[in-house]
């Protein structure tokens, strides 16, 4: 063989003809940009909105929509979780409904789906386990090493929320959305009310995930196949959103900040539910378009990637984040400037000005860089389940 023909197989050229190759003809690649693009905007968001800031020898975590609430679109385009959710409820209700066709009993089918969820979550636990014990060891004062670690840690919650769904498919495909989001509506108007109890903040976190769940499951009996469901749920969502923020009293932000007295992440309120509905409609109709462009294998290359390293991505960007910050402080302490070093724009100063967020633009490919590294480092675990 001659190195130009050695050259064309091992190059993107080559990989783009494996994948094409290796994908079966049946394969449904619309879901997987859906869950690409859900995974993608949610690492994009995270890094967009957290601010480590170096304060006086200590680190704390901050937000630029603390300062900036002009800002609060970009949570709008970068919020996706309600997609990844519609999503895993269909696969979940297709994959126990073939389940319980081969004879394979609910216990086995979910050990298998969890097995699959939380293997990559023990290399992270366990890295991060050392990581803080020399941290430590090291002498970082402890509050700045239990910061670290709840930011590494945060993505974590999605998994558990994801989980308790997915132990509760039989139960999702068979209720209908409707339910669940009326639990939120009736959990948000008391708990909001004069003297509403705090507790019911768990009604929200559950019922407030199970509507796309629910939804992704109806989708799976054939009940979402029409063009006009797409747009109802877009324009119905955006608009019962765009009024619950206008004149409901909601945050205009789809994401948690900082010291704010109401999130709509939180757990999930209504108005954030009813974005995530809009969601859900674009996603059904972008489905085509999706599909057409995705038969091209350039087009398809890309998110059979993702998609192989979606967990890997998911919970290692915040460590990714993490990791550069680290490294920037200590870089810092080289330059000349105040003691304890200088701070890094973007990086290490407190998000109160726009011309943070065009710094902060700036740092993401390094970002991205460092999350590629712990992909080299760490998706082989993932791997071994997509296998």
């Amino acid at each position: 063989m001659s190195d130009s023909s050695l050259r064309a197989r091992s190059g993107p050229r080559g990989l783009t003809a494996r994948i094409e190759a290796g994908t079966p003809p049946e394969r449904d690649r619309a879901l997987d940009a859906l869950r690409a693009l859900a995974i993608l905007g949610v690492v994009a968001g995270h890094w967009l909105v957290t601010a480590v800031v170096s304060d006086s020898g200590s680190l704390r975590v901050t937000s630029p929509l603390k300062y900036l609430p002009q800002l609060a679109p970009m949570s709008w385009a970068f919020q996706m979780l309600a997609i990844f959710f519609l999503v895993g409820g269909l696969v979940g209700a297709k994959g126990h409904r073939s389940a319980r066709a081969a004879g394979i009993g609910y216990v086995p089918w979910l050990r298998g789906r969890l097995g699959r969820l939380f293997r990559p979550v023990a290399v992270v636990a366990a890295v991060w386990a050392v990581a803080a014990v020399a941290m430590l060891a090291s002498g970082v004062p402890l509050e700045d090493v239990r910061l670290l670690v709840r930011m590494a840690a945060a993505p974590m919650w999605f998994l558990l929320v994801f989980a308790a769904l997915t132990a509760a498919t039989p139960l999702a495909a068979r209720l209908h959305p409707a339910w669940p989001l009326a639990a939120v509506a009736a959990a948000d108007a008391v708990r909001f009310g004069p003297g509403g109890p705090e507790w019911l903040w768990w009604v929200n976190l559950a019922a407030g995930w199970l509507v796309p769940y629910c939804l992704g499951a109806a989708w799976a009996r054939g009940e979402l196949r029409s063009r006009a469901t797409g747009w109802t749920l877009l324009a119905g969502g955006a608009a019962t959103a765009l009024a619950l923020v206008v004149w409901g009293g909601y945050p205009a932000t789809m994401v948690g900040v900082p010291g704010a007295p109401v999130s709509n992440l939180d757990p999930p309120s209504l108005a954030a539910v009813a974005f995530g509905l809009a969601q859900c409609g674009a996603a059904l109709l972008l489905l085509g378009p999706l599909r057409r462009l995705l038969r091209r294998p350039a087009a398809w290359a890309p998110v059979a990637v993702a998609n192989l390293g979606a967990m890997t991505i998911f919970l290692w960007h915040q460590t990714a984040l993490i990791a550069v910050t680290e490294l920037g402080l200590l870089a810092g302490r080289a330059l000349p400037g105040p003691p304890g070093g200088a701070a890094l724009p973007g990086l290490h100063t407190p998000p109160e000005q726009l011309g943070w967020v065009a710094a902060r633009l700036a740092w993401l490919p390094v970002f991205a860089v460092a999350l590629l590294v712990c992909c080299a480092a760490f998706h082989t675990y993932e791997r071994r389940r997509a296998r």
